[in-house]
């Protein structure tokens, strides 16, 4: 029976990586604001891994980017999605240990915010060095480092985390429901 549930953890992992790659690939939902674009619902495989478990959430998070690298996206764009295992982790350890977190709209949209906050540092550090180095399109330079960096990466992440994880949270409560999870995953 344990061998049964770490195979259906393993597909359940493979299918999340396999839709969080795919999102930003197909996905026509892009949102513009020069230099910067944002893909609805691209982080929504992440969140959802993060309500099944830890390990789940450092899994998808690392395939995605791997699978970004090898769809050939520029580096900064692989970087900021390896980033994202930083509020995976965070935030899958956080919902282990309070899993009531999810129950509530009002501490989960606390709980997004705060997650979103991660997720917006994490990447504006990561472009920090590439805006320094001149690696960035001109349009980063053209708008200057408080509006490119610091608004539309940094505060950018943090509304877009916010919507993604809206996203996941709705057709979390749906695919718990409909589909048989493996037993220790939580259906919050």
């Amino acid at each position: 029976m344990k061998r049964n549930n770490k195979l259906n953890s393993m597909i359940i992992s493979a299918l999340l990586c396999a839709v969080g790659i795919v999102i930003p690939i197909i996905s026509p939902l892009k949102i513009t604001m020069e230099p910067a674009s944002f893909t609805l619902a691209s982080h929504v495989a992440i969140f959802i891994a993060m309500f099944i478990s830890p390990s789940t959430a450092a899994f998808v998070a690392v395939g995605t980017a791997i699978g970004f690298f090898m769809s050939g996206f520029p580096i900064v764009v692989v970087l900021r999605a390896a980033s994202h295992i930083v509020f995976a982790l965070i935030g899958s350890f956080y919902l282990k240990k309070f899993p009531d977190t999810l129950n509530s709209f009002k501490t989960s949209q606390v709980y997004s915010f705060l997650i979103g906050i991660v997720h917006g540092l994490c990447e504006v550090l990561v472009v920090i060095p590439f805006y320094f180095g001149n690696h960035m399109t001109s349009g980063y330079y053209a708008k200057g480092f408080v509006i490119s960096v610091v608004l539309l990466v940094g505060v950018g992440s943090v509304v877009h985390s916010m919507i993604d994880f809206y996203l996941a949270q709705v057709i979390w409560k749906h695919v718990a429901k409909a589909v048989k999870l493996p037993e220790g995953i939580s259906t919050n």
